[in-house]
């Protein structure tokens, strides 16, 4: 009785007989685990495009392009990552373009 009380529990808010009947109700907690752990992988995936997209907008209005900016930056050994060149190419508009004049 105790783990039907849990697992419902933990159902709450799901539609049809998943939020009722524990049978269907273990199947959607194990199917909703599952695309839980491809997400927060996937998250990862789509904020580092989201990084790419910020930097390349930046650098084209200094008039050079992602990835000529990704090997300069390379080259001059700044290791700066993606996160915090996107924060600086959004926020500090002003530090993101002395750091293109470095490199």
């Amino acid at each position: 009785m105790k783990r039907r009380r849990k697992v419902l529990k933990q159902v709450k808010g799901f539609r049809f007989g998943r939020k009722s009947k524990e049978r269907q109700a273990k199947e959607a907690i194990f199917h909703a685990g599952v695309h839980a752990f491809h997400d927060r992988r996937k998250k990862k995936r789509n904020m580092r495009k989201l990084h790419q997209i910020k930097i390349n907008a930046a650098a084209r209005t200094q008039g050079i392009s992602y990835s000529k900016l990704i090997d300069k930056l390379k080259k001059a050994n700044i290791a700066l990552d993606r996160k915090i060149l996107s924060q600086l190419a959004e926020k500090e508009p002003l530090i993101f373009s002395k750091i293109l004049e470095q490199c």
